[in-house]
């Protein structure tokens, strides 16, 4: 077949570059000088970089930005975060600005367990199994003793494991349902070798009772996995102020701002329509900080969304309230984050991120990273209910126009001017330029 080729795997990172342009590129030596122009020109970094995944051929990089003024439970930060798109990070320091004087946020980790299963199936009958299980839950748990002594000795380990009876579900299903406490680690590693020893225990002690030796009664195991759905891994983040002090520049009146705000929010709490791109501003601000702390952010946006549809409709991750003039918007979100293994300690920019938020602990970064999301979601829903969203978004994207357009840095300046009073679009932003360069 074409295109294909063995032991790409085994060749070496300069093998794999050639094949790729021998391959598919016709100007090669434009190709071969873009991948190699975002080497690192430290040797050193550049192998602890290829050394993250597989197949390494060169480093895709996004913007670090920062997001200052941020007041925490009374300790100011100044956010990191990694993303691509424009005014997000212009919209968290906004929104943080804007709370500085009001109170600030504040957070709280409502529980940190996490969950894993075993799942196998099983044929034979209930009561025998639930017995069964009875009797080998604490050399389940006895089993995991050298996977978990270190993790113990910190304060966290096994909480507890549950026989689950999944067979309404799906016929002869059954799950050994565990959950887990990893501290200041995400703990996927950690929970996934625990859950196959179980998965080993089970099995092995399952073969020494004859009930189970029969081809149909006997356990068969599926997999063993951790779950990125942690509905009690949950932190909340608030903001509240009376109802004047939301008065600002743009708030000229605050009454029909905060009940404007407020029936925004219900709108996104009843339509999913609206929900899913309400809650995708909110990930805007917590992708962010997870990626630039070195955090798996897919396993965040699958955790978060899982949850917002928990109860049979997906819904909006914030709300509002006004009661006896108080204005009040919070969020209640899972998030499994960790500040020890995985990237945290090896990314130098991930080190930076850490340093740059007073190391925090795992439940500190679980607060800051809610705090990012509410900031995002309030600053998004203030624009589309005042401005409206483009005002703002379309003059932070100015930039990435004129890039596009390889605008130099003169025209760069006439035409952030120029557009300080006209709206952006894009093909105005084409026009404006076509006419700077007198090709009209």
């Amino acid at each position: 077949m074409p295109n294909t080729i063995s032991g790409f795997s085994k060749l070496s990172k300069s093998e794999k570059i050639e094949w790729l342009l021998n391959t598919y590129f016709t100007d090669k030596d434009k190709a071969r000088s873009l991948v190699q122009g975002y080497w690192n020109s430290d040797d050193k970094l550049q192998k602890l970089h290829d050394e993250f995944i597989e197949n390494t051929i060169t480093n895709y990089y996004l913007p670090l930005g920062v997001a200052p003024n941020f007041l925490i439970n009374e300790t100011t930060y100044t956010i990191p975060m990694a993303i691509e798109e424009s005014s997000v990070i212009a919209a968290a320091s906004k929104a943080a600005k804007f709370w500085l004087d009001r109170g600030g946020f504040k957070a709280k980790v409502l529980s940190t367990e996490k969950i894993g299963q075993v799942h196998f199936i099983y044929n034979g009958a209930y009561d025998k199994l639930k017995a069964f299980f009875e009797f080998v839950k604490p050399k389940l748990i006895k089993e995991t003793a050298s996977i978990t002594k270190n993790m113990e000795r910190r304060g966290g380990g096994v909480l507890d494991i549950e026989l689950r009876n999944k067979s309404e579900d799906l016929p002869h299903y059954f799950q050994l349902h565990a959950t887990f406490e990893t501290l200041d680690a995400m703990g996927a590693n950690f929970i996934n070798s625990c859950l196959e020893q179980f998965a080993t225990t089970f099995k092995t002690e399952a073969l020494q009772f004859e009930y189970f030796n029969s081809e149909e009664q006997n356990i068969t195991i599926v997999m063993s996995i951790l779950s990125n759905y942690v509905p009690q891994c949950l932190v909340r983040a608030e903001v509240s102020c009376k109802i004047e002090d939301l008065k600002s520049k743009d708030i000229p009146n605050p009454e029909t701002f905060a009940q404007k705000f407020e029936q925004a929010v219900r709108i996104a709490e009843v339509e999913p329509y609206r929900a899913v791109t309400h809650n995708k501003g909110i990930m805007n601000g917590i992708d962010a900080v997870v990626l630039a702390t070195g955090n798996d952010f897919r396993a965040v946006e699958a955790g978060v969304h899982a949850y917002a549809a928990k109860d049979g409709r997906y819904t909006s991750l914030t709300h509002c309230s006004i009661e006896d003039g108080l204005f009040k918007f919070s969020i209640e979100i899972p998030l499994a984050l960790g500040t020890v293994g995985g990237l945290t300690r090896l990314h130098p920019l991930v080190k930076f991120s850490m340093d740059l938020l007073q190391q925090p602990t795992a439940k500190n970064l679980m607060q800051i990273v809610a705090v990012a999301g509410l900031a995002q979601n309030f600053a998004a829903v203030k624009s589309l209910t005042t401005t409206g969203i483009q005002e703002g978004h379309m003059k932070m994207h100015l930039m990435n126009i004129l890039n596009q357009f390889e605008a130099t840095e003169t025209e760069k300046t006439t035409l952030v001017t120029h557009f300080k009073t006209n709206v952006v679009t894009h093909s105005a932003v084409v026009e404006a330029l076509t006419k700077l360069r007198g090709l009209d």
